[in-house]
């Protein structure tokens, strides 16, 4: 029963600090909105069905059924079609660029029967243009987001990513200074009962195997490293190092047991082993065959220990964190590959692949129902989930594609450059861009995008990914 709480505290912490985040990115956009005297109607955390809000000055703030993103509504997100009429309210809302609150538009047919009926690409463009324009008062169109200058409209539309960046900085920070990276001590955390090559494909000792030499000089789990050889061991690669390039020679190893130092002979036994890079992993040839060499083995595996890191330590990870996101974005389509193959086949699920909110809540459930860990390993890495929700939130809302928030900051760019141009050669200004006419892409994208989380959220529930063993 205890663990089933655990899972269920896990699944709640993250579903709070996700709510969290979403709320903050909105704010992003919000406050330099405000700043710049547009008019914003609605502050929505969710979507669907209101189940809370409060109205506060011309701003309704609220909370919605479905906690799958939010939005600001802001009028005049898109230009008229033609000089001199009203601006249209819209958001800066996922799904709510496509369906607005208010009148449909008008049926051209419905006062001229003669009048030829617009197509379904064209009515994409008009709904967006016609919806809500009831609620736009009289004398307020100068508060029309369209109307702003371009860099105004940039740093709105980038204000809900940085937010997300903000604070993903913020829990790296309370991640790596404040609980620290985990990293191989001198201490033995293991010792291999045998000896078996690197290649072999034994998974347990048998009775005829030939001991470890760890195990046979008596190496205990729990003994810290304290010379090798005469000389003083201060990290566990330089353990490795010595015991590597001594196969065959007898070395006097001291130990520190329970705070009594022990002097132990080992001779390290020449096997097969992996050849690793400096990260810790195992390199590979042209044809991607591990590489492996003939080296010096005892047969002992450091214990982990947390280590706090210097506040120069945030940024790089941020960085490196980034560079993972947008190497899986660019690889996206091999990737849902790789998930239908999972899903509905025998593949298995690529752990750094792309997960669903339902996966995300399934890995924090996990994480926080392990007994073997302490209260602080769990606190941990579950701020570490948050601070990667943030990046990845981040990373995607730059994607310069209708409705994301990059699409509209490319958008505003397009136009900047247009009336550079125009007004480079004296020309006349072309005026703003007009993003309603790629509505019919953005809801294009909202199909493709609707589809995948779909299909992450099926894979995630019939075939999870595994990060526990």
């Amino acid at each position: 029963m205890e663990t089933v709480l655990l899972y269920i505290l896990g699944v709640v912490i993250v579903v709070v600090g996700l709510a969290l985040s979403i709320g903050l990115h909105e704010i992003g956009h919000l406050l330099p909105a405000k700043a710049f005297g547009v008019k914003v109607t609605q502050y929505m955390i969710g979507f669907g069905p209101t189940l809370w809000s409060r109205r506060k000055g011309e701003t309704e703030y609220g909370v919605k059924a479905i906690p799958l993103g939010g939005y600001i509504s802001m009028i005049g997100m898109f230009p008229p079609a033609k000089p001199g009429e009203k601006p249209h309210p819209n958001s800066t809302g996922f799904f709510n660029q496509l369906v607005q609150e208010g009148a449909p538009a008008q049926d051209p047919t419905a006062q001229d029967p003669s009048a030829k009926k617009p197509g379904a690409l064209t009515s994409l463009v008009e709904d967006a243009r016609q919806s809500s324009a009831d609620t736009i008062g009289a004398g307020e169109e100068h508060r029309a987001f369209y109307r702003l200058a371009v860099w105004k409209r940039i740093i709105i539309m980038l204000g809900g990513p940085t937010m997300n960046l903000l604070i993903a900085v913020v829990l790296f920070a309370v991640l790596l200074m404040g609980f620290g990276t985990a990293q191989a001590s001198t201490t033995v955390g293991s010792v291999s009962a045998c000896v078996l090559p690197a290649t072999s494909t034994q998974t347990t000792c048998a009775a005829t195997d030939e001991k470890s030499p760890g195990a046979a000089a008596g190496l205990q789990p729990g003994d810290r490293l304290v010379s090798i050889g005469g000389t003083a061991i201060t990290s566990w690669d330089q353990s490795t190092g010595i015991i590597r390039s001594s196969s065959g020679t007898p070395l006097a190893v001291v130990v520190d047991r329970a705070g009594t130092d022990v002097t132990l002979t080992i001779t390290p036994k020449l096997t097969e082993r992996y050849v690793l890079d400096a990260a810790g992993k195992v390199t590979t040839d042209a044809d991607g065959k591990a590489i492996t060499q003939e080296v010096g083995f005892v047969g002992i595996g450091p214990a982990g220990e947390l280590v706090q890191q210097p506040a120069t330590a945030v940024l790089p990870a941020v960085g490196d964190n980034v560079g993972a996101v947008v190497h899986m974005i660019l690889n996206l389509p091999q990737r849902m590959v790789d998930i239908v193959n999972a899903a509905f086949g025998p593949g298995e699920r690529d752990p750094n692949g792309p997960i669903s909110v339902v996966g995300v809540g399934r890995v924090a459930g996990e994480i926080a129902s392990i007994n073997t860990i302490p209260v602080a390993s769990k606190a941990a890495s579950l701020i570490g989930l948050l601070a990667s929700l943030n990046v990845a939130l981040f990373v995607f809302n730059l994607i310069p594609l209708m409705p994301l928030d990059g699409g509209h900051v490319a958008g505003a760019l397009w136009e900047g450059l247009r009336r550079r141009v125009a007004k480079l050669f004296k020309r006349k200004d072309p005026g703003p861009v007009d993003m309603a006419r790629l509505m019919p892409l953005t809801f294009a994208v909202v199909i493709l995008l609707g589809g995948m989380s779909l299909l992450l959220i099926y894979a995630d529930i019939v075939k999870p990914i595994n990060l526990f063993g």
